[in-house]
């Protein structure tokens, strides 16, 4: 990117001032290096984001920020109702609530690395991966309908897991004014065998150590300590959010053109809130979230299994579950009163701060935990909201390293074989179904996720908690 074209607010705040059709100016958060790096499409996308009616304060990218449909993958933007606001379904992404879930376990590295084969063998075999994987629950219409209503209270109330677990889950595990009936027989015929399931793509089970702590005070609130292995999940609402989002791009377009709304960009399709569509796609979006925290619930449940067939010393606990694809309904300030906004976080997590209402009892002293996804065989992140982001992106920060090339060029670049054996080389157990995969996925397909972390902490958008590294990972 051509930083020439932007305004220099401070290290690691860089403003595109409002000209053209913008209602607002853009603000991106990185240091010089990350901000070279970016794609000039994210300059563009940023721009035309803040176009869009009942936008407020500005259109915002994270440090991990690259090209996406519509909106930039890591792009932040808040809409009011009653100034004409919209909702856009490229503002959420195709996968719905995708986000990351921290489990515990008790253990230290020792006792993984004495099982680390078997230990990955049977994650592997137990935990369907893959392009259209499927598990062995098959859920009929009314089932559906309970869990697209439900989220993971529902897989609790049937037995995946424990009433704690919904403490330390976003909205307690259940997404409110979800309505299944906005969702398609297609979407939910996508989903009917799917749930259990990691998916493809960048989504992953990984078997972690944390090998960093960087704030003692709050890894303590949060359970965590050097040496400790936690298992992460990263996966979302697999067919059914991404069928919901192509329908109502198709249904927003249209809308767009009804409402007078003028889009730079077809892919910033959306319609009013207050509109029959607009209203349509919340309850399906709020429907696919609980899809993806009932799918999170599930594989949470078969961990658990198999860490009691192979560890059976191993108290696998939830630390928290985190989503990075949504619209939410949140009051924030914004010219000089208090507002209820629509914010939408397309590749970027909530991040309240300490005192918040909405960040579990246990872990509110510290801030609402921020789980940051490293690409396959590097770190990964806890940090943890700030008081700062609040005024600064809607208590809102990245969401992973972001990816640095496309996967048809990383597939130019990597064999998967090659990926693996390296990895295995270091200590890392990678096991996947597709060879294909692992090579669009190699590590160096990304920008560097300690770069990320870093700007993210230094602009206030969360403060570093603790690092992980991986020693088994289930790829889809």
């Amino acid at each position: 990117m051509d930083i020439n074209l932007l305004k220099r607010r401070s290290e690691y705040e860089w403003e595109i001032p409002q000209h053209g059709a913008m209602r607002v100016p853009a603000v991106i958060y990185a240091d010089e290096p990350l901000m070279r790096g970016m794609d000039h499409k994210v300059y563009e996308q940023a721009v035309n984001v803040a176009t869009l009616p009942g936008i407020v304060k500005a259109s915002y990218a994270m440090p991990d920020a690259h090209w996406g449909y519509g909106f930039p993958i890591g792009g932040v933007a808040a809409f009011d109702p009653d100034q004409g606001g919209v909702v856009s379904a490229g503002g959420v992404g195709f996968d719905i609530s995708c986000g990351v879930r921290c489990l515990h376990t008790g253990l230290a590295r020792a006792d993984v690395m004495a099982v680390q084969k078997d230990l990955a063998e049977m994650l592997y075999y137990r935990i369907p991966a893959g392009v259209g994987s499927t598990g062995a629950i098959h859920l009929n219409d009314a089932e559906m309908d309970a869990m697209l209503a439900g989220g993971a209270q529902w897989a609790v109330e049937r037995g995946w897991g424990v009433p704690e677990d919904l403490e330390r889950i976003e909205e307690h595990g259940r997404m409110r004014d979800a309505n299944p009936g906005n969702v398609s027989q297609h979407a939910k015929k996508r989903q009917r065998d799917e749930m259990g399931t990691l998916g493809s793509g960048n989504h992953y089970l990984e078997v972690q150590e944390v090998t960093a702590v960087y704030d003692q005070a709050i890894a303590d609130i949060f359970g965590l300590k050097q040496g400790d292995v936690v298992v992460m999940i990263h996966c979302g609402s697999r067919g059914l959010g991404h069928q919901i989002g192509t329908e109502y791009l198709k249904r927003m377009a249209i809308a767009a053109r009804q409402y007078g709304i003028e889009l730079p960009d077809r892919e910033l399709a959306c319609a009013p809130i207050t509109s029959e569509v607009g209203q349509d796609y919340l309850g399906a979006m709020r429907a696919a979230i609980n899809c993806a925290l009932a799918n999170r619930q599930i594989l949470t449940a078969l961990v658990r299994r198999v860490f009691a067939d192979i560890l059976p010393q191993a108290r696998v606990p939830l630390l928290y579950d985190v989503s990075h694809n949504t619209c939410k309904v949140e009051e924030h300030r914004a010219d000089g009163g208090t507002r209820r906004l629509y914010v939408h976080r397309k590749g970027a997590t909530r991040a309240f701060g300490p005192g918040h209402p909405d960040v579990p009892e246990p872990l509110r002293a510290a801030g609402q935990p921020v789980l940051i996804g490293g690409s396959m065989g590097t770190g990964s992140y806890v940090l943890a909201g700030t008081k700062a982001s609040e005024a600064l992106a809607f208590s809102s920060a990245c969401h992973g390293a972001g990816r640095a090339m496309s996967r048809h060029e990383a597939l130019r670049k990597w064999k998967g074989r090659k990926v693996v054996d390296d990895l295995a080389a270091r200590g890392i157990l990678v096991k996947s179904p597709s060879m294909r995969g692992i090579a669009e996925e190699a590590p160096e397909a990304y920008k560097d996720v300690a770069a990320v972390v870093d700007a993210a902490d230094a602009a206030g958008l969360a403060r570093k908690v603790a690092r992980v590294e991986p020693l088994v990972c289930i790829k889809g």
